[in-house]
């Protein structure tokens, strides 16, 4: 069902955004594919192209591979959120923070298009981390992602920890790591306390992130989804829109 076909089901999700006091939105990948960041479970996305990417995702062989790491860093220097752009859902989110009741954005995505297109850093709670960090897997040392890119590019293939020499990957929550529990709770949190959940961009099928719907539906909330597939989450749903989120979201602001 396209967009246009929804129209009964935006005038609907208008009605619940206009009425909200107090709206969450819980973002994924979906947001930034017109972006040109790709997704990775939709029709084209990273991983239904190439299931053998997913590996680059886990933790474990990330950590025992040093071949896969090496493309790991390859892909990180390459990788298309460095010259992406926020588009038209990225800002249709700040118009509704600035003039509406959009308190919180909880996001699954690593690539700081919120916070370019001018939503408050501090209302963004970044579940799976960010790309423009590295951790050090051993002593935990911060630095900025740049510093690291350079040595890649200067030739260094699997460049370690300046500090003990550890592994370094990017700031980002992988495949068998668990999430930060002060950012989670900060997460749970502001969902508990939301009266609208916008579910925007994302499959719902990543846990747990996709239980803060759950959670919110728990508490009264009213649920919109916004995505271009089914998620598991469709039933719990007040409305379900589907279409270009470029297109979807601003209609709703």
């Amino acid at each position: 069902m396209d967009f246009v076909a929804n129209s009964d089901r935006v005038r609907t999700a208008q009605s619940l955004v206009s009425g909200s006091r107090r709206a969450v939105a819980l973002t994924g990948a979906g947001v930034s594919t017109e972006s040109g960041i790709p997704d990775f479970r939709g029709p084209e996305g990273v991983w239904t192209r190439d299931p053998d990417a997913q590996r680059l995702s886990n933790i474990h062989d990330y950590m025992a591979d040093p071949e896969l790491r090496q493309r790991s860093w390859q892909a990180r220097l390459h990788h298309p959120g460095w010259q992406a752009q926020p588009n038209a859902a990225h800002h249709a989110l700040v118009t509704l923070a600035r003039s509406g009741p959009l308190r919180a954005i909880v996001t699954q995505n690593v690539d700081g298009l919120h916070q370019r297109a001018g939503s408050d850093p501090d209302s963004v709670i970044e579940l799976h981390g960010t790309l423009y960090e590295t951790a050090c897997l051993t002593c935990d040392e911060r630095r900025g992602m740049r510093e690291a890119l350079d040595r890649v590019a200067a030739g260094e293939t699997d460049p370690p920890c300046l500090v003990c020499g550890g592994i370094l990957k990017s700031a980002t929550i992988s495949f068998g790591q668990a999430l930060d529990p002060g950012v989670l709770s900060r997460a749970r949190t502001e969902v508990e306390a939301c009266d609208l959940l916008l579910a925007v961009g994302s499959s719902l099928s990543v846990h747990p992130a996709a239980g803060l719907v759950g959670l919110a539906a728990r508490n009264g909330a009213r649920i919109v989804v916004c995505n271009a597939t089914e998620t598991p989450y469709d039933d719990v749903a007040d409305v379900v829109l589907r279409g270009s989120l470029g297109e979807v979201l601003p209609a709703l602001v």
